[in-house]
């Protein structure tokens, strides 16, 4: 028993999400498919230790909840509501094949991507039925009320429905102007688990895993260039995780990191996944933020760093994607290859843009770049603007030594 019970833990963590999607399809619910799902496992653990482990426990298990659910309409006389689901008595069942249930996998992601949906509910709705967290795990990892989370969920469930969201996999005419709002949706769960945007924690592990399990089962399912170029950024990030915090979860910039503590393993998954994007044309913008990083994995001294490149990519990148953001980077870039002066003239073409003043990383950036060129006044001014904008616990602490040690020097 004790070993069917652990056998069964195991498939329920590895293919729970690849049954529930089958069944969210079959059964055109998903609160109707999540009980339908959790009766078939409750089933597996009655009947396998005495019928034995079935060929295909997917399909076994996606049968025997599409059963218990048809049970289920009869039982509670909701028969009307579901016919479509009921069929004939002599009509032959839905056999499960494994391309089926990997479709059903992509037909998910993409309804739960599906932008009608706001992105804030996009995100909730992936994490919760695409990576099996529950309510209370989503809303910790987004930093909202369990009862806001919920709320939010069940919205976006209801318009689903409501509008007749459809379940599928866009055409390949649709896939260019789809596919992008999908890889946003895993790249914001990876940023949340890398670098959290509050609290007293750089990092969630958690999170960014969850982010490169579905990225990595979206490159399988569609090998798409800049599906690889997302594995490839978030690989190479990840990379960095056991260096971006001291013992005592403070920060460590990028160029004070001990880069013995990076991942090889990670930076080589990244380097293979960077290669296969780069063979796919056009190169799009998460290909070339993996180049970035890979100029980075690549370097084994922060004072070796080529500068030169990674401005020359930034530059590319601005041009696919004209963003305040990227500019700043761009400018970075340009200051650590020329000088901190040529950096900030870069910085102060986007004081124009509003936004820009509310972001702490600019202003970050600004003090770093000051306080490189010995402008001491104009850095203090700058580390107190960021640190003002800053609500993540470590970020305050690292600002905050920053400006001790501008006093300590005058």
């Amino acid at each position: 028993m004790t070993n069917h019970a652990t056998l069964i833990s195991e498939l329920y963590r590895q293919h729970a999400r690849q049954v529930l999607a089958t069944l969210i399809r079959l059964l055109g619910n998903f609160e109707l498919a999540e009980e339908a799902m959790q009766d078939a496992f409750a089933a597996a653990v009655q009947q396998w230790p005495e019928e034995g482990t079935p060929d295909n426990p997917s399909a076994w298990l996606i049968r025997t909840g599409q059963h218990r659910a048809i049970d289920h309409i009869r039982r509670k006389q909701t028969a009307r509501h579901y016919a479509h689901l009921l069929g004939s008595p002599d009509e032959p069942a839905f056999e499960p094949d494994d391309q089926t249930i990997e479709d059903d996998q992509l037909r998910l992601l993409f309804t739960c991507c599906h932008p009608s949906l706001s992105l804030d509910a996009r995100v909730a709705l992936t994490l919760r039925e695409m990576c099996g967290l529950t309510t209370e795990q989503v809303a910790r990892a987004l930093l909202q009320k369990p009862s806001t989370l919920a709320q939010r969920i069940v919205r976006a469930k209801r318009k689903i429905r409501s509008e007749g969201i459809p379940y599928e996999v866009p055409t390949a005419s649709e896939l260019p102007q789809r596919l992008p709002g999908v890889l946003r949706v895993i790249y914001l769960v990876f940023n949340e688990g890398y670098s959290r945007s509050d609290g007293d924690a750089v990092l969630d592990t958690g999170l960014s895993a969850e982010a490169m399990r579905l990225a990595d089962a979206l490159v399988r399912l569609l090998p798409e260039g800049e599906v690889a170029g997302l594995l490839a950024l978030m690989r190479l990030q990840d990379s960095r995780r056991h260096a971006r915090i001291d013992d005592n979860g403070e920060l460590i910039t990028l160029e004070d990191q001990d880069r013995s503590l990076w991942d090889q393993d990670s930076i080589q998954q990244g380097l293979q996944w960077l290669e296969q994007a780069l063979a796919a044309t056009p190169t799009g913008p998460y290909t070339l933020q993996a180049s970035i990083a890979a100029v980075h994995a690549l370097t084994r001294q922060a004072k070796d760093t080529d500068w030169a490149r990674i401005a020359r990519l930034y530059e590319a990148l601005y041009r696919q994607q004209p963003s305040p953001v990227i500019a700043l980077n761009h400018a970075v870039a340009v200051a650590m290859r020329d000088t901190p002066v040529d950096g900030l003239q870069l910085l102060d073409r986007l004081t124009s843009i509003k936004d820009i003043h509310n972001y702490p990383l600019f202003h970050a950036a600004r003090a770093d770049l000051h306080r490189r060129a010995g402008h001491i006044d104009d850095a203090r001014a700058a580390y107190q603007r960021a640190l003002a904008l800053t609500s993540q616990g470590p970020e305050q602490r690292f600002l905050a030594r920053r400006l001790a040690e501008l006093s300590a020097d005058c």
